[in-house]
This record gives structure tokens, sequence and C-alpha cells, in this order.
């Protein structure tokens, strides 16, 4: 699994959210801004994490996060019942 760099801070939160309250563009192919890192955090249940650059899907739960790229194209899909937060870092 991927990890953060040492060198980079956290700065902002989403709210939380669950199966119904996902954001429409985070069910879609999006990306980070260059030099912008993300972590999911799942609080309960499972979510899918889809990568695409390179092609890699990894099943998120409160034991696995998911590191997100700058750049890279990514999405996520509930597996059923969950609630998450995306934390971003520079």
């Amino acid at each position: 699994m991927k990890s953060l760099p040492d060198t980079v801070v956290s700065y902002k939160r989403t709210p939380e959210f669950d199966e119904e309250s996902i954001p429409e563009g985070l069910l879609k192919n999006h990306q980070t801004k260059a030099d912008v890192w993300g972590k999911i955090v799942v609080l309960s249940g499972h979510l899918l994490y889809t990568i695409h650059e390179p092609f890699e899907e990894i099943t998120l739960d409160i034991n696995t996060f998911g590191v997100v790229e700058p750049t890279v194209l990514h999405q996520v899909k509930p597996v059923g019942s969950v609630r998450f937060y995306v934390e971003f870092y520079q």
C-alpha cells in the first residue's frame, strides 16, 4: 500500500460521507491538483478505491486507508453501508 510522503502536512478535511451522501464527483474519475495528496479514511463499512494510473483496486476499511497521489485519476464506490472522509495534504 502506498503511503503519504513525510514532507506533506494536512490542511483540509471533508465532512463525513455515507453511501447516500457521497458527492457524485467522487464516484466518477477525478484527480487532485499538482502537489495535493489525499488520505481516504473509512470510519465504518467498506469503500472500493479504484486508481486508474496504473490500474489498481483496493477495498478500504477501518484498517486500510487510501492514498491519493497528486493528479492521478481515481474514484470510489461504496460497498454497502459506509462512512468515510478525505483529508488533504500539501
